[in-house]
């Protein structure tokens, strides 16, 4: 494109009337009598002096703050740099004098300031649509005001631009609407560079016959106005036309006019190059002592400026330090009160501390002797409770030895979880990674609650992923209390209804394996608004038409055991519909374990005379000093056809193992005399191989580390799940046995 139609040039510049009235101020004068001067220099081609003359004229409207004529001072420097083909500086002031339009919020200014923006993208080869853009804001703008004659131009230099872009369809629409705003008033400039379009847009879509008509109404135009750009464009594309129809004569003579034309352009070019080539050097001296002078002002302001604050902060200074030595000085006096005072806060904070410690201390024992006191007479109870729920002889009575065993085994939960939450306030619990089979775990946890299941009617459906190895490494313990919470919960809010339980791989490799659990049930559901509450110690939700009892503790528990797991709980329930938790725990593969085959617990629980034992029969020694306890285990054994001998406490036990051969021993832990402990010790010294078992109602983990430092084999807790008691001692029996 050789040249677009611009707004605000020197051209149309001339016949520009200042917006704001007269102003009788000189420094008013002034601006305009700069503003004018600037634009004959330019109407001269002298873009030198133009150039510093608008550039006084800036610096000048910048003194008096007047954003009309920096608008007019960075336009006429756009409008030169873009005549000379500095393109680059010619947007940096198009970009500034736009601002200032923006600025006094004049829409003529605006519009003009969005062509010439338009001006400098549409030239480029990759954001021209940019250029098309700015175009289209002059549109909206000119529209908006109802201003047709500002409607030529931009809608003239859209269709220049797709034309030159190849976009030849798109421009076609522009062109009508310039030709529709010319009917109303003509423009001889604009008439000569339509029609070219015009050709231009009939030449591209192969219509020679029309694009000659407009050719050559565009060549009488530039001939009797003497359009020298004109007149080159459009003898240029004429020349083209004439040659694509096969008029070669013409085509010829057509060139030579446009060479007439691009003669006189270059003489004009030549000179503004020759301009063009002195006016940068001199404006780049002229800005380089322009800012050298405004650099040696500001830096003798800020000298002056700077004297003056560093006289004032000496004197702030000073009075400053006057105060501060005050506030010294009664500091110091006060200082000492106070260190005396903290030294004697700090002695009763001490004292406190260690009561504090002595309190907590003597809370953690109270609980553990409590719960080991508890729990011994409930080993009695429940293990006489299910040996007379398998008499047959007491049929008549199962529904109240049923209530029975699962009021005792109420108490037991709710003993375990008070001594529970205790021993995670005192963070005395600690994960242990102990090998343990996965699938027994979630079945015998499935047959603890079995009774409960009874009790509501409802179906419990275990799933486990066939890709979980049969042996794991880690806290069976936590994960067993974790499910029997979330399973019992689920069974206790569920009447006629599933629970499911899932055990699903979610990552593993070759040692580790991420396992999602999820218990769900199709039960009440939980609101969304109490599905926080839940997890606070001693609240529980409370259905306006059920009764449900309980401590409140089991999802508080459950929640702060996945802590030490470095998991969360997740839960995801509406009212009516189920509640479903989640939650994902990392256990270790035991590879000692992955290859030896699993003994199956229905196996172990046939008759042994039949199956796995090598005996007639197998001989056990009881050692406990509680009576009922004696009762209750050699009978719970018996019934699995197991002869048992009794020994009262450890020394007896020590005597009868030296004595008599037995298949294993069931050591309790805390016995008068000697404890379980040391009389496996002393048994270990004579006897390496004979099993030994703990029975204890202490918690596990505050005694195992020492419960097989003794050379005790495995640990059976009081009270016990039967069926569990049975697997421990197959465990332990069925090597020796073999």
């Amino acid at each position: 494109m050789v040249r677009k139609l611009f707004f605000s040039s020197f051209f149309f510049i001339l016949f520009i009337q200042p917006l704001s009235a007269q102003n009788k101020e000189v420094s008013k004068d002034s601006l305009e009598r700069l503003l004018n001067h600037s634009i004959d220099l330019f109407a001269d081609y002298n873009y030198h002096e133009g150039i510093q003359i608008s550039m006084d004229l800036i610096e000048l409207a910048k003194l008096v703050d007047s954003d009309y004529y920096l608008y007019h001072g960075y336009n006429n420097l756009g409008v030169a740099y873009e005549e000379l083909g500095d393109t680059v500086r010619a947007k940096i002031h198009y970009e500034k004098s736009l601002d200032f339009a923006n600025a006094i919020k004049n829409d003529t200014l605006i519009m003009w300031a969005y062509n010439n923006m338009g001006n400098i993208y549409s030239e480029s080869k990759v954001n021209y649509q940019k250029g098309i853009d700015y175009y289209n804001r002059v549109i909206d703008l000119a529209t908006k005001l109802d201003n047709k004659e500002e409607l030529i131009a931009p809608n003239i230099n859209i269709a220049w631009t797709y034309l030159d872009k190849d976009k030849i369809l798109k421009a076609k629409q522009y062109l009508d609407n310039a030709k529709n705003v010319l009917k109303s008033k003509r423009e001889d400039y604009q008439d000569a560079e339509l029609d070219m379009l015009y050709g231009r847009y009939f030449l591209e879509t192969n219509q020679l016959d029309s694009a000659k008509v407009f050719f050559e109404k565009s060549a009488k135009i530039v001939d009797k106005d003497s359009l020298v750009y004109e007149g080159a464009e459009t003898y240029k594309w004429y020349a083209e036309m004439l040659f694509r129809n096969g008029e070669f004569k013409a085509a010829y003579k057509a060139l030579k006019t446009q060479q007439q034309y691009e003669s006189q352009i270059f003489d004009y070019t030549k000179t503004a190059q020759i301009q063009a080539a002195n006016t940068r050097f001199d404006v780049n001296e002229y800005q380089k002592n322009l800012e050298l002078a405004k650099q040696q002002k500001s830096y003798q302001e800020k000298i002056i400026a700077k004297s003056n604050e560093k006289l004032i902060l000496l004197i702030v200074a000073a009075i400053v330090l006057f105060i501060i030595l005050i506030f010294l000085n009664r500091i110091n006096r006060s200082r000492k009160t106070l260190i005396i005072e903290l030294q004697k806060k700090n002695l009763e904070l001490r004292k406190s501390k260690e009561e504090t410690e002595r309190l907590s201390n003597l809370k953690t024992q109270f609980f553990s002797t409590v719960s080991h006191e508890l729990r011994t007479p409930l080993y009695g109870v429940i293990g006489l409770t299910s040996l007379l729920l398998e008499d047959k002889g007491l049929k008549d009575h199962k529904k109240d030895l049923k209530s029975l065993k699962f009021s005792a085994d109420y108490l037991l939960a709710l003993i375990n979880d008070v001594l529970q939450i205790n021993k995670m306030e005192a963070k005395e619990v600690k994960l242990e990674s102990i090998s343990f089979n996965f699938r027994e775990l979630l079945q015998s946890i499935t047959q603890t609650l079995e009774f409960t299941r009874l009790q509501n009617k409802n179906e419990i459906h275990l799933e486990i992923d066939e890709s979980i190895p049969s042996f794991l490494l880690g806290d069976s313990v936590r994960l067993s209390q974790i499910m029997v919470n979330l399973v019992g919960n689920a069974l206790k809010f569920t009447e006629r209804g599933n629970i499911w339980i899932r055990a699903i791989v979610m990552n593993a490799s070759e040692n580790d394996y991420d396992i999602k659990f999820e218990v769900e049930d199709d039960g009440i559901g939980i609101p969304l608004s109490k599905q926080q509450e839940i997890f606070e110690e001693f609240s529980q939700l409370k259905p306006t038409n059920y009764n449900y009892q309980g401590t409140g503790l089991g999802l508080p528990i459950v929640k702060k055991m996945l802590k030490l797991f470095k998991s969360d709980i997740h839960l995801r329930s509406e009212e009516h519909e189920g509640s479903c938790f989640s939650f994902v725990i990392n256990f270790k593969k035991d590879h000692d374990k992955a290859q030896a085959p699993v003994t199956k617990i229905e196996d172990l629980n046939k008759d042994n005379s039949n199956n796995w034992s090598l005996k007639s029969k197998n001989c056990i020694l009881i050692v406990d000093d509680n009576r009922i306890n004696q009762v209750v285990t050699k009978r719970i054994l018996e019934q699995k056809n197991f002869v048992c001998e009794i020994a009262q406490d450890g020394h007896e036990a020590i005597r009868k193992v030296k004595k008599t051969t037995f298949d294993l021993v069931l050591m309790d832990v805390n016995m008068p005399g000697i404890t379980g402990m040391e009389a496996t010790i002393e048994i270990r010294k004579f006897n390496k191989l004979i099993p030994i078992v703990a029975l204890t109602a202490v918690e596990v983990e505050e005694i195992r580390e020492e419960i097989h430092s003794a050379g005790m084999n495995d640990i059976i807790i009081k009270p016990y799940d039967i069926q569990q008691f049975y697997r421990v001692i197959y465990r332990n029996i069925v090597p020796i046995a073999l």
